[in-house]
């Protein structure tokens, strides 16, 4: 079955640095759209950023452009999200998801990894 599992969230003070991990499996990861989604409290589930399945098209959230970048690895199923310069906004549940193509519908979604930003 499909499994999506994140990692990597934590604690950090603002300007600090996560990189966050989304293993996959269960799918041909390379056949499909992976994205990062976010939901803070009280809040949506909102887009963070989404790569496409070659990994040559991504988008971004304004809220995060010049500060996250996403990356997939299809070598060893896993999207990765570099995540730069963090702000107290930033503070979320972070979620991975995976989609037939770049405009398509979240099929399948991770467990979620908290990422709180200090100060």
């Amino acid at each position: 079955q499909v499994q999506l599992a994140e990692s990597g969230g934590g604690l950090v003070q603002s300007g600090g640095s996560l990189r966050l991990s989304c293993a996959a499996s269960g799918f041909t990861f390379g056949s499909y759209a992976m994205s990062w989604y976010r939901q803070a409290p009280g809040k949506e589930r909102e887009l963070v950023a989404v790569i496409n399945h070659s990994g040559t098209q991504t988008n971004y959230a304004d809220s995060v452009k010049g500060r996250f970048t996403i990356l997939r690895d299809d070598r060893s199923d896993a999207v990765y999200l570099q995540m730069n310069n963090l702000k107290p906004s930033d503070t979320a549940v972070y979620y991975c998801g995976r989609s037939w193509r770049i405009d398509t519908p979240i099929e399948d979604w991770g467990q979620g990894t908290q990422v709180t930003v200090s100060g």
